[in-house]
């Protein structure tokens, strides 16, 4: 059977990490695995993340010496994936954002022959819950612009709740990615388009966190724009 391993990089998550764990293992999907890649929180998420991998057998943890960011962790996480022999990898925040019950949707798809499924905002029934007038304007905003820009056909480009074969993970030259906040899903979907992966967006609620504080700042948005420019640079 398929071996499937979620990434959860985390920063200061203490608050959210062990319900989470316990919401997604309570799923009892067969061969289903966690790596935790904690980027040294200073809340403790760490130790959290310790002490859960040593009471349940499918969690484990990657420490890292500081914030290095969203993007380097997933690469961090996808490699130890596929060095232990993931079939199916995963991205998933680790705020509750996004609903662990929607996992299962995601094998479904992979196993009726999609490369990449996207947990999709942008799609009918899909949603964002919780966020206001502007910020959803802006974000729509953003997205028609990447799109125009990049060409691309995936509507919810900055999606990080995904599901990869392993062969695109193997496929992706992942040293040559260049973006490490949220434009790093912005420049995955980009690369595995144009790489002709079958790519699939199924419909998902986002809950903006209720617990601790948001990641997303003026940087991260800059970067955002600065990904498309040299995105569409290159190609």
């Amino acid at each position: 059977m398929e071996k499937k391993y979620i990434i959860l990089p985390t920063y200061n998550e203490k608050d959210n990490l062990t319900d989470l764990i316990e919401a997604i293992l309570n799923l009892q999907i067969f061969n289903l695995h966690i790596i935790i890649v904690d980027d040294n929180s200073p809340d403790g998420t760490g130790r959290i993340a310790d002490q859960l991998s040593q009471t349940h057998p499918g969690v484990s943890v990657i420490h890292r010496e500081g914030k290095m960011g969203l993007g380097s962790a997933y690469i961090t996480g996808f490699k130890r994936a596929l060095a232990v022999g993931a079939d199916l990898i995963f991205e998933m925040d680790a705020d509750f954002s996004h609903n662990p019950k929607e996992i299962p949707n995601f094998i479904k798809a992979i196993q009726e022959g999609y490369d990449v499924v996207v947990g999709s905002r942008r799609i009918p029934d899909g949603g964002i819950l919780n966020w206001g007038i502007a910020r959803n304007i802006m974000s729509k905003g953003a997205m028609w612009f990447s799109r125009l820009v990049l060409g691309l056909k995936t509507k919810d480009v900055t999606s990080g709740y995904r599901c990869y074969s392993q062969k695109v993970i193997k496929a992706i030259n992942w040293g040559q990615i260049k973006s490490n906040g949220y434009s790093f899903q912005e420049e995955t979907i980009f690369r595995c388009e144009k790489m002709s992966f079958k790519v699939k967006e199924i419909p998902i609620v986002f809950r903006d966190r209720v617990k601790g504080k948001s990641k997303l700042s003026k940087t991260e948005i800059l970067n955002f724009f600065l990904t498309i420019i040299r995105l569409r640079f290159k190609k």
